[in-house]
């Protein structure tokens, strides 16, 4: 495969995630071509340089084509449905670079597919949301043949600082789903603990600044603080989508037999927030839900506290 920085490239998927993610590849200098099912959504990025698919068969003459969607059954039909990407009759892509949070079985399937045709496949999950994109602070995790991993890299770094390839086949699915597992259970633990101690007479800001300069604190902790303390639950990650990575989690963890109760637990209590009608918010309402079940009203604090991701706090930024 080429390598050289003229690489023509496809992208698929302009949700929170796409979106950015194709955005700084085409401001790093990327030949991008983006589809996406509402194609309104993906106009805006032609303002980077990116140009505008009419249809996902019109990719298949891009040498790597990267997607970037919710489900397996998303992958599934924009890969392999009747008008997906491999329903051209002529030339594909020599590499797919497939970002989504799917499964192995999922994963496993869409190698072969696309293995079928001469394509080969790189798994590259992320680790990340749309703001931690825009700071320039995601992260990929890989598998595949190491070969299209180095040739898939120079694209990579456009988009992220960070990318580990952890081996053949699909190992970056089992670790992008034990990702996502910590991140449930880190992030209820999180709440339970702030809601102790606010109960117990500590502002959620100044128990959250002490925390996060402990040792205990960590990028995560200190991106969710805004949310934890000023309730601002703009999503970001819904909880039907932690949902399924929790699901995805605990049958790996019966497949490879790994007892894992917190996980088990956490799931229970996302599905309870998501039955309580939470589904378009953020899944740090896991903070109200455990506030609830302790008998306490929160309130935004209206405190001008740093996400981490920016190198001071902008106070005009704070909540009103």
């Amino acid at each position: 495969m080429k390598t050289d920085a003229k690489l023509r490239l496809g992208w698929i998927g302009a949700g929170r995630m796409g979106y950015e993610m194709a955005a700084r590849l085409a401001k790093g200098g990327g030949d991008v071509t983006v589809w996406n099912r509402t194609r309104a959504k993906a106009e805006p990025l032609t303002k980077h340089g990116a140009k505008i698919a009419t249809s996902l068969p019109s990719l298949a003459t891009c040498d790597i084509v990267f997607c970037m969607v919710s489900t397996w059954n998303d992958v599934r039909e924009v890969m392999a449905g009747p008008n997906g990407l491999l329903s051209s009759g002529g030339k594909l892509p020599r590499m797919v670079v497939e970002c989504s949070s799917i499964s192995l079985e999922g994963s496993a399937e869409l190698r072969a597919l696309l293995k079928q045709r001469g394509v080969e496949l790189l798994a590259a999950p992320v680790s990340g949301n749309a703001k931690v994109i825009k700071a320039g602070k995601l992260s990929f995790v890989c598998s595949g043949p190491k070969a299209a991993y180095d040739a898939a890299l120079p694209y990579l770094k456009m988009i992220a600082p960070s990318a580990s390839y952890v081996g053949e086949g699909e190992l970056a699915r089992i670790v992008k789903i034990c990702h996502n597992v910590f991140l449930g259970v880190v992030t209820q633990s999180l709440a339970e603990i702030t809601v102790l101690a606010q109960k117990a007479g500590v502002p959620r800001h100044a128990f959250l600044e002490f925390l996060n300069q402990s040792v205990m604190g960590s990028v995560f902790t200190r991106y969710k603080t805004p949310a934890f303390v000023n309730l601002d639950f703009k999503v970001t990650f819904t909880p039907y989508l932690l949902r399924k990575d929790l699901d995805l989690g605990l049958d790996a963890g019966r497949r490879y037999g790994v007892p894992m109760p917190l996980a088990s637990i956490t799931r229970d209590v996302v599905q309870t927030l998501i039955g309580r009608g939470v589904t378009e918010e953020d899944f740090a309402k896991l903070l109200v839900l455990e506030a609830e079940a302790s008998g306490l009203a929160l309130e935004p604090e209206n405190v001008p506290v740093s996400d981490g991701l920016q190198d001071r706090v902008d106070p005009a930024a704070a909540p009103r």
